[in-house]
Parts: C-alpha cells; sequence; structure tokens
C-alpha cells in the first residue's frame, strides 16, 4: 500500500534498509496478526507445519527478521545439524538473537540474499519468508537460493496475496489520496511462475484467515509503522482512526488477509 508518490519502493534497496533499520516497525505490524488473527494456529506455526526439516539437516533462513517465528520451535532448531539465521538487516541480527537465543548449532550472519557467502549444495532447506518482494533482482536471489540449495533440499517461501490487507486498507483511506500501488514482484498470485523460472518443482499453499479487529488504535499503529504511508504523516491520527471505526460492525473492523507460501525443489 504505497501513495502514487512512493510506487514501488518496497524493493528499493534505501527504503528497505530505512523500513528495517529497528526491530520496532516489524514488531508492531507482527502484533497486530497475534493479536487479531481469526485463524489461532498462527501464521507461523502453520507455515513451520508445512516444513520437512529432520534430524542432521542444515538450514539457512534468508530474511529472518526478529526471529519470532522460531519461538516454540526449539525442536526443530535442535533437529539441524546446523542453523544460520541471517538478514539484510543488522539491527534484525541483533534482534534475532535476544529471541531465539543462543544454541550450539545456530549461527546469526548479516546476509544479502544475492549474494549468498556459501558453497554450492550447502543446505538440505533454505527459508525466505515474507521478504523476496523486498529484492532488487529477484532472479539472481532464487539463482543463489538454488546454487546453495542440495540437489534434494526445499526452498520454504512464504508471501502475501494482492486481495488482502493493502488493497482493503487503500480503499477504505483513498479519500487521503493513498493508492494501493503494492509492489507485486512476488506474490501468491505470481509466485509460482517467478519460482518455476529456477525450480522444477513448485507448490503453493494458502493460509485462510482474517483480522478482527476490536481497537482500531492498533490498527493505526501498524498503518503508521508502513514505510510507504509516511505520506500520511501529515494527516491527524485522529481522522484516520474515525475513518477506520466508521467501517466497523458491532465494534469489530474485519480485514480479510491473504497469505501463503510456496515450497520449490
Amino acid at each position: 500500500m504505497n501513495t502514487g508518490s512512493e510506487t514501488n519502493s518496497i524493493n528499493d534497496e534505501k527504503t528497505v534498509k530505512k523500513q528495517y533499520s529497528s526491530s520496532a516497525g516489524l514488531t508492531t505490524r507482527i502484533s497486530i496478526h497475534d493479536k487479531y488473527s481469526t485463524n489461532k494456529q498462527g501464521f507461523g506455526n502453520w507455515i513451520f507445519s508445512n516444513y520437512d526439516i529432520r534430524s542432521g539437516m542444515r538450514v539457512l533462513e534468508l530474511g529472518c527478521g526478529t526471529g519470532s517465528m522460531w519461538t516454540g520451535h526449539e525442536d526443530v532448531i535442535r533437529l539441524c545439524s546446523g542453523l544460520v539465521m541471517s538478514d539484510f538487516s543488522e539491527a534484525m541480527i541483533i534482534k534475532a538473537k535476544e529471541t531465539v537465543g543462543e544454541y550450539p548449532n545456530v549461527s546469526y550472519e548479516q546476509i544479502d540474499i544475492m549474494d549468498i557467502p556459501f558453497e554450492d549444495e550447502s543446505f538440505d532447506a533454505v527459508i525466505a519468508n515474507m521478504m523476496l518482494y523486498h529484492v532488487p533482482d529477484i532472479m539472481r536471489g532464487l539463482k543463489e537460493v538454488r546454487r546453495v540449495l542440495k540437489p534434494s533440499g526445499s526452498f520454504y517461501c512464504a508471501t502475501f496475496g494482492i486481495h488482502g490487507i493493502m488493497e482493503y486498507l487503500s480503499g477504505i483511506l483513498s479519500v487521503y489520496g493513498v493508492e494501493d500501488n503494492t509492489d507485486r514482484s512476488f506474490t501468491l498470485q505470481n509466485g509460482a511462475w517467478v519460482l518455476g523460472e529456477v525450480f522444477a518443482d513448485v507448490r503453493r499453499e494458502d493460509y485462510e484467515d482474517s483480522l478482527a479487529v476490536t481497537d482500531v488504535d492498533d490498527l493505526v499503529d501498524y498503518i503508521y509503522s508502513l514505510q510507504s504511508m509516511t505520506a500520511l504523516s501529515s494527516i491527524p491520527r485522529d481522522s484516520i482512526r474515525a475513518t477506520l471505526s466508521s467501517h466497523m460492525k458491532d465494534g469489530v473492523l474485519t480485514v480479510p488477509k491473504e497469505y501463503g507460501m510456496f515450497i520449490a525443489r
């Protein structure tokens, strides 16, 4: 959800660095899902249910963020002969290390997916959730993933669909000139085609969910945490709050979500 002046800035390197220079904004965006999601399994738990990580496997996560999705999955961590948790942002690596903690088989590294510093066929599994749309040259990044994966390895990558939160919010906030110019370089709608350029076998899995927001202040915080919404900084929070509140029914604002993942081999 960008304004017209910031179209497709989501995968601009300077924008990405600014958005993830601190873990605060990402924590805000994660928290609204934790608090208001109608599917109580949780997106992170669902993602893990699709992993096939067995004893002795070597795993690389690209774009690990705060590392929060690994919370409660210590059993999976211990299965790995080696787990490399990495992110483009140094701040995220520091936060992930705080979240996940110290394990003899876990290392934390700052890595750019377009230049992965490991030898060919080094990993049994590579993970890149909710981040491929940030990559300036996605094909270069995917070729690097394919290179470091073993021939029998799997690549797991979660993403969003175009008919979810951003489409909904941009419609509600269109009165303020907001347009849905979300970068669509890697979505549920085109991800299979993109991955198919590099991987022979691609499978899509969908996660059914929505938000049932009862305190619109939390949604206002979410909106202002988005780098693409900086143009709204001149709009009083009370105005945004009032606009969102006008769409509530019986004290609940229902926001559609469209999330899922691809498993590529």
